[in-house]
């Protein structure tokens, strides 16, 4: 059976794995988005506390995801919730690092002056260090992104579903149909997020900033 006749009798099967997927990679970032934006904010203000909590999420983002996923796998058991789990935990490091990054990078210059016209520290974090930052914390989220496309395609293995499923069920049976149904649609979802994420980084980048770059 050729490749293309096994992707046409399979359509509906992929395009549910392919929703799956996505679902999984949109969840999980967006839950490390809401955890490492505000973390990351405070980690600027207090020095010390973010060494020690930037080298402890690197240590972790070291680790295999078949090793955490396999401790997720003994405590909360088979299906998404792990799965999940997991892939937030590995989405938060690269959003973190840049916020804090992005942030601390704002030039005093434009803080002193913000304070100068009677801005409060509140408003100078909404207002003038968070919009500065904003391109560095983009940047965050499409590395997070194209992490965790390649990563949910081990959830599969605890039964969470997406395009891992073809890969593993392909690796099981020695079929290379199966491989390439699941690792060709993620290698383009990896591209296809992180050209959309490209795209608004650009997007939202201040115009003197676009102009210099």
């Amino acid at each position: 059976m050729s490749f293309l006749l096994f992707l046409q009798e399979n359509q509906m099967a992929m395009l549910q794995s392919l929703g799956q997927h996505i679902a999984l990679v949109l969840f999980s970032v967006s839950a490390g988005l809401l955890i490492a934006l505000p973390l990351g904010i405070i980690l600027t203000r207090h020095a010390k506390a973010a060494a020690i909590v930037l080298a402890f999420a690197g240590t972790v983002q070291t680790i295999p995801g078949l090793v955490m996923l396999g401790f997720a796998l003994v405590v909360m058991g088979i299906g998404t919730v792990p799965a999940l789990a997991v892939l937030t935990l590995y989405s938060i490091l690269p959003i973190l690092r840049n916020t804090y990054t992005g942030i601390i990078g704002v030039l005093p210059a434009y803080k002193d002056a913000a304070k100068g016209i009677g801005m409060t520290k509140r408003q100078i974090l909404f207002k003038v260090e968070l919009p500065l930052a904003l391109p560095s914390i983009v940047s965050g989220v499409r590395i997070s992104a194209v992490y965790i496309v390649s990563w949910a395609t081990l959830a599969g293995m605890i039964g969470a579903g997406g395009l891992g499923d073809w890969i593993w069920t392909g690796l099981a049976t020695y079929n290379t149909q199966y491989i390439l149904a699941g690792a060709i649609p993620s290698a383009i979802l990896a591209f296809g997020f992180s050209g959309l994420i490209a795209l608004l980084q650009h997007v939202i980048k201040p115009r003197g900033l676009r102009r210099k770059a």
